[in-house]
């Protein structure tokens, strides 16, 4: 094996792990176009986000494994490749079937940011792991904020296949980047188990029906018989893949390590952040592109509303550059309920006042500054709490709790506003406001409960540490 080149192998994991934030872009945005250029409506169109969705929920734990054995490079590559293929056939697809296909294989980019943690927690220098995890985990976040933008500009000007040309470019950019800089040959340092495919199975037929049942159950009608089905066959096959996975030496994903404190910290957070700034995104978009006459929109065309995000990136590179800096003097524990406590502010000002475009930007920077910091925190608390053969299992999923947090904020979103739609079947603006209400009260809840808990954590400590006679 080939020894990395230190230099650059921090930066070609972050340009693969952008990757995942541009063509994570490719979706809400673009619904409408979608809708338009295959003649279906717009209930059917956001299926594209539904089976991205779900296919990133699958394939994100099977990475994660897979990325703790010796075939890191491996499995980059082709991650990468099978990303490539989608995104070519989301693009020159001539109907909305095969459309599909290639938004479910672009699904895989969920499963990146694992793998990218993976191996620079096992090829950087010791003294550089923890910021570097800081940064991959922040990278997405960052990069959604840019990815939006660029989305509008290149749907707005050209046309909704431009995008996609421009995230199979993107993506064959990496693989390139990624085949030239990371450490070639197998890992010597990696345990190789046998794999666990019945708790794969089950976690993706799990998985698969909650995620189907969250985001369809405000369309369907939540006390529909197949939504009810759903539910039930979720929680069902979820419970025996708990107890199969508890009884296996090397299963999917060691559950036991779930239970310590930073790890469950982090994964409790991932689904109440996820779907709090989902909230925050979904609703901010809809308020840019709606039209003035519903009381609160400011009728931007796509070319501009994605520059509604891109404050997001600011704030949440602005905060993986404190976090840093930070981190090493308070520790990196204290990021979290900070990045709460931010994302609370954010939150708020978001219900509070969003009349107006630049209430709305300052709204998406603090939000951006709160998920960077917290973002930041969730990776490294793990990776510090769990060994080195669990890293890329427990990051991913956390990755996945944040998938499922992000289905729940938008299944509330479209739920509140289904129940709050005007006669013309648009958003109200009490719809609007109390959407911007729930995603503010969780996180508030989230900010309490973690400065309360940091704060009996820090007074045991103290208590329990010998006193110093000098």
């Amino acid at each position: 094996m080939n020894p990395p080149n230190q230099k650059a192998l921090l930066p070609a994991l972050v340009f693969a792990a952008l990757s995942t934030a541009i063509v994570s872009s490719l979706g809400m945005l673009l619904v409408p176009s979608i809708a338009s250029r295959f003649n279906v409506d717009v209930a059917t169109a956001q299926w594209m986000l539904t089976v991205n969705l779900l296919a990133g929920a699958i394939a994100t734990p099977i990475l994660g494994r897979l990325s703790d054995g010796p075939h890191k490079k491996r499995l980059l590559m082709v991650s990468l490749g099978i990303m490539f293929v989608g995104s070519v056939l989301a693009a020159a697809a001539p109907n909305f079937p095969l459309f599909l296909t290639g938004r479910s294989l672009q699904g895989l980019s969920y499963g990146i940011v694992p793998i990218t943690i993976s191996i620079a927690r096992r090829y950087i220098e010791q003294g550089k792991v923890q910021p570097a995890i800081s940064s991959l985990s922040v990278t997405v976040s960052s990069g959604i904020g840019i990815g939006y933008p660029l989305t509008g500009i290149i749907a707005g000007l050209f046309d909704y296949s431009f995008a996609f040309w421009f995230g199979a470019l993107f993506v064959l950019a990496t693989i390139i980047v990624a085949w030239k800089v990371l450490p070639s040959g197998p890992d010597t340092q990696a345990a190789s188990h046998r794999f666990d495919y019945l708790g794969t199975v089950l976690l993706a037929l799990g998985l698969g029906s909650l995620l189907l049942a969250i985001s369809e159950g405000p369309k369907w009608g939540w006390g529909s018989l197949p939504i009810l089905v759903l539910l039930v066959v979720a929680a069902a096959i979820l419970a025996v893949w708990v107890l199969v996975e508890n009884k296996l030496d090397h299963p999917l994903i060691n559950l036991r390590t779930l239970k310590q404190g930073d790890v469950l910290l982090a994964n409790i957070s991932a689904i109440a952040l996820g779907a709090a700034l989902y909230i925050g995104m979904s609703v901010a978009s809809l308020v840019a592109q709606a039209e003035e006459s519903t009381g609160y929109g400011l009728n931007l065309p796509v070319l501009w509303a994605g520059f509604v995000i891109f404050p997001l990136s600011v704030g949440s590179f602005t905060a993986n550059r404190i976090v840093r800096a930070v981190a090493k003097k308070v520790g990196i524990q204290i990021m979290l309920p900070l990045g709460a406590v931010i994302m609370s502010l954010a939150g708020t000002l978001l219900w509070l006042v969003h009349s107006q475009l630049w209430e709305i930007l300052v709204s998406m920077l603090v939000f951006g500054l709160g998920m960077g910091a917290s973002y930041a925190a969730m990776p490294a608390l793990i990776a510090r709490s769990v060994a080195t053969q669990e890293l890329g299992s427990s990051v991913s999923f956390n990755q996945v709790l944040r998938t499922v947090g992000s289905s729940f904020g938008t299944a509330i979103s479209a739920a509140i506003i289904a129940t709050h739609a005007g006669s013309n079947g648009a958003a109200t603006p009490a719809g609007i406001n109390m959407t911007f209400m729930i995603g503010a009260i969780l996180c508030i809840v989230l900010g309490v409960a973690l400065v309360i808990h940091s704060v009996i954590h820090t007074s045991r400590a103290t208590a329990s540490a010998p006193l110093r006679v000098d």
